[in-house]
């Protein structure tokens, strides 16, 4: 029943590669009837991001620095266990391990470039400020009697 519907994209014609992928397979913790103490539904998905060809070299070094802190020795893993299905856990954490690594190997975003305001935006924006604060001056009634 292996109908896993890969292969899973990471960015552009990049995709996990099936072959890389190493799964295990354990119970689940949590509440359950008599079928949870024999169905090994939580999965782990590793993958070894250090020694893999898939991936462009840049992205690899991309991503290999952005998730440094999750890495034990170039391999990042990836947990699913919240469907009752070992099948629907294996989906979860194959499209949880493909967002990772599209997101942690991003190109940097741009850096912004400042916008400079007109000047005459900039006159008209303090010339209502003043009037604006006149107007609130001839609020304070000292000079009514």
């Amino acid at each position: 029943m292996d109908g896993m519907s890969g292969p899973y994209v990471i960015r552009g014609s990049v995709s996990l590669p099936e072959a890389e992928l190493m799964w295990r397979f354990s119970r689940s913790s949590g509440p359950g009837g008599q079928h949870v103490n024999t169905s090994d539904s939580k999965v782990e998905l590793s993958f070894d991001l250090a020694s893999t060809e898939a991936l462009p070299e840049v992205w690899k070094a991309r991503a290999l620095e952005r998730l440094a802190a999750k890495l034990v020795d170039g391999v990042v893993t990836v947990r699913a266990s919240e469907h009752r299905s070992q099948w629907r856990n294996r989906e979860t954490a194959a499209v949880r391990l493909a967002a990772l690594l599209a997101e942690a190997s991003a190109p940097p975003p741009k850096p912004r470039r400042p916008t400079r305001i007109p000047r005459g935006i900039n006159e008209r924006r303090l010339r209502e400020k003043k009037q604006r604060s006149d107007t609130k001056r001839g609020r304070s009634g000292r000079d009514w009697g």
